[in-house]
């Protein structure tokens, strides 16, 4: 894989982190709550959704 393919890649995973940690966010409580999750835990939820980590 080239350098820059790695950096789009890159980018590509960065925004759909971001993207998913705000929709997270911003759910409603009672969404939420029917998920079992905690809108605090957002960015984790979105990082293990995004980079598997």
């Amino acid at each position: 894989m080239s350098f820059f393919n790695s950096l789009r890649t890159a980018a590509q995973k960065r925004a759909a982190f971001h993207r998913t940690a705000a929709e997270l966010r911003n759910m409603s409580e009672a969404t939420a709550r029917d998920l079992n999750l905690v809108r605090d835990d957002a960015e984790k939820i979105a990082r293990t959704a995004v980079y598997g980590n």
